[in-house]
């Protein structure tokens, strides 16, 4: 086992996936994988799209600054024959195992009796023995038997690969390294395969694989971020798991907040980012003690209600949940609305820090008798909604489906309009405007709710969106004078309300 992990003693392995369509790109990127904190590189030899060499492929193998695993998936998009694929594959694998390469890893579709042939020539190499199962008939029983084949050829590492259509297909990769007999190395292709990395030294992954340079490759995160943002060497069984569900859910900052909170509080819990598209289906699937947490986002809030055992008053009044938490006593998942209190103190704040400037001051809240013009009748809209009425606005709401305008309208006694008029609407001045629509978001970052012009009937502007911190919005609206307050000020602040809920409270007297 340690000659396995070659000395790197109980450590995580970090490996970067190298794909290239030169030899001279590959030799680059495993300096790059080397400065980002790789441990090993996958030297992912089907990527090339030019003719090989076998001068430049020895000089790759020999040159190479970091353990490698040299690969060649015959199921790749590469537009060879199967023929002249096999041919090549053979003859790069062939080369590796004669040069005695870290690893050689051995596509289970070449046969038994090529991966015997293969086998008995290497001397020092470790070879892997991978198995890919395609979307569709990812379930526990066609992984299973996947795993019963990858160990019965005697390989000493067997990898496991399935394409995801959904989150909830990765499940079967996790019963995989808990249940596997050698070392298995595990990987959910996609955007909905991401937790396989993130979450795989939970369950035993001696070994994680991430992308270069930050860029975004479906299913894997980036080198950076393994080692700074989540530090999955610190990942064991007893780890809790919270994440944000959301769709799409790439541009959320939560866990660039509530991962580094953990690790403040001296609390044993990862926050990642869970692509899903049905929230009831995902909860079913996930439903260990182990998964104690989530952030609820767009589009889930109003669905995730009637999906929790219970429902905070506040949260089952506005009809929208931003928070889920398992209870530890019984498991039962507990709903609360954290964006709302978030939203209104952020808006407050910022007014009564307006009117203290001009001299002003007043009792009660400063949202109390305006005119709150809302965009967006959403989660996050509903609880603004229910937040401005509370503090005694008056609430105009414009939404792209007018129906829900008007029904979140009766909710709180306020008046629904047209989305066509909004960019007029002027009855008086001082209003406050808040956009909890999309609109604005990236990379849509041209769009805007309201025009410049007619901005400046507004006292105050809030911007629920947060990537880009400064939008069009708020840019055009700081241009003719008006308050702002950026969606940035409300997400800390709900992210605040939430980690007190994930963590009962722990530390958060000094965040």
């Amino acid at each position: 086992w340690e000659v396995l992990k070659m000395g790197f003693k109980n450590k995580l392995l970090v490996c970067a996936a190298i794909e290239c369509e030169t030899i001279q790109d590959m030799v680059k990127s495993i300096e790059k994988a080397k400065e980002e904190g790789a441990d090993l590189v996958e030297l992912c030899m089907d990527s090339v799209s030019h003719v090989i060499h076998t001068a430049d492929v020895e000089l790759l193998f020999k040159q190479t600054t970091l353990p490698a695993i040299v690969s060649f998936r015959l199921n790749s998009q590469n537009k060879s024959s199967i023929g002249d694929l096999e041919h090549k594959c053979l003859q790069i694998l062939r080369l590796a195992i004669q040069l005695n390469v870290e690893f050689v890893e051995l596509d289970f579709e070449l046969g038994s009796d090529v991966i015997s042939e293969l086998m008995q020539k290497r001397e020092n190499s470790k070879i892997i023995v991978s198995g890919y199962v395609k979307s569709g008939v990812c379930c526990k029983e066609s992984v299973g038997n996947l795993l019963v084949g990858l160990q019965s050829t005697g390989a000493d590492i067997v990898k496991v690969v399935t394409e995801v259509a959904y989150i909830t297909d990765v499940a079967p990769v996790f019963h995989v390294l808990t249940h596997s007999q050698v070392p298995v190395i595990v990987r959910a292709v996609g955007d909905r395969g991401l937790i396989s990395q993130l979450l795989g030294p939970k369950y035993g992954a001696f070994m994680v694989c991430g992308s270069l340079e930050g860029k975004s490759v479906p299913g894997f995160p980036p080198l950076l971020s393994i080692n700074n943002v989540y530090k999955l060497d610190n990942v064991d069984m007893d780890t809790k798991v919270f994440g944000v569900v959301s769709n799409p859910v790439g541009h959320s900052k939560g866990p660039l907040l509530h991962n580094p909170a953990f690790r403040y509080c001296g609390f044993n819990g990862i926050y990642v980012p869970l692509l899903v598209d049905n929230l009831k289906e995902f909860l079913r699937v996930y439903s260990c003690s182990d998964f104690a947490g989530f952030s609820i986002g767009l589009p889930h809030k109003e669905a995730a209600v009637a999906c929790c055992d219970e429902v905070d008053p506040l949260a089952k009044s506005i009809g929208a949940v931003n928070t889920i938490v398992r209870r530890p006593i019984d498991g039962k998942l507990i709903g609360y609305n954290t964006d709302c209190d978030a939203c209104i103190t952020a808006i407050e704040d910022a007014l009564q820090e307006r009117q203290g400037s001009k001299g002003e001051i007043q009792n009660g809240s400063p949202i109390s008798g305006r005119l709150f013009v809302l965009v967006g009748a959403g989660g996050a809209g509903r609880a603004l909604a229910f937040g401005a009425k509370s503090k005694g606005a008056r609430v105009v709401i414009f939404n792209r489906n007018f129906e829900r305008a008007e029904s979140l309208a009766r909710a709180v006694s306020g008046e629904a309009l047209p989305i066509e008029q909004l960019d007029t609407y002027c009855p008086q001045n001082g209003m406050i405007l808040a956009n909890c629509s999309a609109i604005g978001m990236e990379p849509d970052v041209h769009l805007t709710p309201v025009s410049k012009e007619h901005l400046k009937s507004y006292d105050l502007v809030f911007d629920a969106v947060y990537t880009p911190r400064n939008t069009r919005l708020l840019q055009e609206a700081a241009e003719v004078g008006v308050t702002v307050v950026s969606g940035v000020e409300m997400f800390v602040r709900q992210a605040l309300g939430q980690f007190k809920l994930f963590t009962n409270g722990l530390g958060t007297h000094a965040i």
